[in-house]
């Protein structure tokens, strides 16, 4: 079974992202990133340069890929890890249970969390371990 992770009411869903994805690194974990098409891959590559200290990251089709902790792709196949997979698409991407852990992210847009509630209950419906992680600012 996967362990499933929800972080919703990200205010800014690749940054989470990246962050996200620097404290898995700091803890040992290998990461692949899924991103629903090169676009959104560029992005957050971007966001791993510019915005976080540097975090090793590569596309799948590095020959690096096998070394970096933090790889990014566009399909699940043919990957060098299964420890943790980071969803940044709206869907379930196909392949996702080969991991022992996934994270979801979910901005605070309505079709993001209609998206995510989905995902929430597939999960469940499966048996899978689901937990949920509120990134909201506190209220002061």
């Amino acid at each position: 079974m996967t362990a499933v992770r929800f972080y919703y009411n990200a205010p800014d869903r690749l940054r989470a992202a990246g962050v996200i994805a620097g404290k898995a690194v700091a803890q040992g974990h290998r990461v692949v990133v899924f991103a629903p098409d090169a676009a959104a891959a560029r992005s957050f590559d971007l966001q791993l340069w510019e915005q976080h200290a540097f975090l090793p990251h590569v596309s799948i089709q590095s020959p690096l890929a096998a070394r970096t902790p933090i790889v990014i792709t566009t399909r699940l196949a043919d990957l060098p890890h299964d420890d943790l997979l980071l969803n940044l698409a709206d869907d379930l991407p196909e392949g996702f249970d080969q991991f022992r852990n996934l994270v979801e992210i979910v901005a605070g847009d309505e079709a993001g969390r209609l998206a995510a509630r989905s995902r929430w209950r597939f999960y469940k419906e499966r048996s899978h371990t689901v937990q949920g992680f509120d990134l909201a600012p506190p209220r002061t």
